[in-house]
């Protein structure tokens, strides 16, 4: 099954929501993609994701462009900022979702706040993905 994360970086979210979904069940393709790539993985969230025990530091940040052309099961964007447009993927997809999350990457504050909310939004992608994996796509395996 073939599963592709979109976002408007491809740093962060995405990139956390790409590494769940990976470490859930082998058999899954997933790729993640932004419309204007950062060219780079946030840093905080390569940290927290080490937290939890997954690496995504060799994750590259990714044109949504590169995808246009594949077959895709799912397309799930993640942004969920009033400032933010998420991107219209039309490439051939079975099934378009929209789980969205705020963006720890715009946070501020201290050291501690924005720690904490990268923590908060990673547990919330993590629980936001699972139920999607349980529920939707494991059936289909």
């Amino acid at each position: 099954m073939k599963i592709l994360i979109l976002c408007t970086g491809n740093s962060c979210r995405s990139q956390m929501a790409h590494g769940f979904l990976e470490s859930f069940d082998e058999r899954l393709t997933v790729c993640s993609a932004g419309t204007e790539p950062a060219g780079h993985i946030n840093q905080k969230a390569i940290e927290v994701m080490k937290d939890a025990g997954i690496d995504i530091s060799h994750h590259t940040s990714e044109p949504v462009d590169k995808y246009l052309d594949e077959k895709w099961d799912y397309v799930i964007t993640v942004c969920d900022d009033a400032n933010e447009t998420c991107p219209v993927f039309m490439g051939n997809v079975k099934n378009r979702l929209h789980i969205g999350f705020d963006d720890p990457s715009h946070v501020i504050g201290t050291e501690e706040y924005i720690h904490s909310e990268f923590i908060r939004v990673r547990d919330e992608i993590r629980e936001s993905f699972y139920k999607l994996y349980k529920e939707e796509i494991e059936p289909q395996l």
